[in-house]
């Protein structure tokens, strides 16, 4: 079953379970994606739904913390439940040590020795990483070993 099939599929058994909260997080993730196929005309395959979710994840994480800064908890809590339901559908995460190994790998497949030839480096990480880890993490590990 494809990653869009489940999600509907999950926005169904929402409904039926008459969980709101849940059904709006996920209406909000089908209709991204449906966004994307009109604007493309194109049916999205799993990896292009992963990256939808991952940019949907990081504007919930953005949003929490300007929430939380403006003292809004009940703004907050409903993004962090938006959160919990996104993560549902991303992949298993990778461990820091497999996330490492693969760094190491891509640096020395890239025969890359200084931080100028990170953009080398990440273009051989992004596929192998892409919604297991996060992004930031994994360019502050390629500095570090190039730099």
């Amino acid at each position: 079953m494809s990653l869009k099939a489940r999600i509907i599929e999950d926005m169904k058994l929402a409904m039926k379970a008459k969980e709101p909260a849940r059904l709006g997080a996920i209406r909000l993730m089908l209709a991204a994606i449906k966004q994307r196929e009109v604007d493309e005309r194109i049916e999205l395959d799993d990896a292009a739904v992963i990256a939808i979710i991952e940019k949907m994840l990081k504007q919930r994480k953005d949003s929490i913390t300007q929430f939380e800064a403006a003292k809004r908890q009940d703004l907050a809590d409903v993004e962090k439940f938006e959160v919990e339901v996104l993560t549902a559908y991303m992949p298993q995460a990778l461990s820091a040590a497999e996330v490492e190994a693969i760094v190491t790998a891509a640096v020395a497949a890239s025969g890359a020795t200084s931080p100028a030839d990170m953009g080398k480096v990440m273009a051989l990480v992004k596929p192998q990483i892409a919604g297991r880890a996060d992004m930031g993490e994994v360019s502050k590990l390629v500095k570090s070993q190039l730099g």
